[in-house]
């Protein structure tokens, strides 16, 4: 699909809506479960029309598996208002081209995007310092990294300066206490988490605002007792750590980043907010 083939919004969601008219992006969106489909429900709920970004052999490389992209999109437009549209793309971000052909098509698909949330990530194929390698090392930094700045970069280039413009990245609390087990993942987000007040600096004068958002832990899928990757004594630790004796759900910080890049939340710039539900470490 060319520019000049970009597909109208056909009776575009009412305006008074908090992203009527607007266009995003979510990466990461390949399960029902998954943080990424909260946010995009959201969204579309919102007023906005979405893009979603996906990578199957990531997905059915873990133990919960992967859900067919067609239930996927078919689900998502049962959150959309009407006028909001649902698009959807295969991308691979360890290509060097990834995160450019992630732009490409939002806007071949849309004409312009407004909102750019951030939310894929590389699970497995990790370890210790011990146990490190640099494939591993390199491998997180394409995919958790490398494309995130990319895509931000692209994103920005084609944004007009219109109101609204909003960038999310996800980090995963390395600032709050230790993953030693995860040292390549730990990496990888931190240098997210730590880049964000320099990149948001840059993005600002073009009138796009950028926050990165730490969930905390969220069952997706791998904190089930039964199908999930970790042992059950250490997921009984764990939620025994929240003091509301659950796990955070994908709708928990979706509720936080679809804040964030409403209009209300266009006085936050250049933060990297947890949202934990009170989770104690130690």
């Amino acid at each position: 699909m060319h520019a000049d083939d970009v597909l109208p919004l056909s009776d575009p969601p009412a305006p008074d809506l908090p992203l009527g008219g607007r266009v995003a992006v979510v990466t990461g969106v390949g399960r029902r479960r998954g943080i990424g489909f909260a946010i995009a429900s959201r969204l579309l709920g919102m007023g906005a029309s979405v893009l979603v970004q996906h990578w199957a052999p990531h997905d059915e490389a873990q133990p919960w598996g992967s859900d067919p992209i067609e239930e996927v999109v078919a689900a998502l437009r049962e959150s959309a208002v009407a006028g909001a549209r649902v698009e959807e793309t295969s991308v691979d971000f360890a290509a060097a081209e990834g995160a450019s052909h992630l732009i490409a098509r939002g806007v071949a698909a849309f004409g312009h995007l407004d909102v750019l949330v951030c939310n894929h990530a590389l699970s497995g194929d990790d370890g210790d310092l011990a146990s490190m390698t640099a494939e591993r090392l390199d491998h997180h930094w394409q995919v958790n990294t490398r494309s995130t700045l990319l895509a931000t970069r692209d994103f920005a280039a084609q944004h007009d300066g219109r109101p609204g413009g909003r960038v999310i990245w996800m980090t995963s609390g390395q600032t709050q206490g230790p993953m030693p087990s995860e040292i390549a993942y730990a990496t990888s987000k931190a240098a997210l988490a730590g880049v964000t007040p320099s990149v948001a600096a840059w993005l600002a004068p073009q009138g796009i605002l950028l926050n990165t958002v730490n969930p905390g832990p969220v069952n997706t899928g791998y904190l089930d007792l039964v199908g999930g990757d970790r042992p059950s004594d250490v997921v009984e630790s764990l939620v025994a750590r929240f003091p509301g004796g659950r796990f955070g759900e994908p709708d928990d910080p979706a509720r936080l980043i679809a804040w964030l890049v409403s209009d209300e939340g266009r006085w936050m710039v250049g933060q990297v907010l947890s949202t934990e539900g009170g989770f104690r470490r130690g």
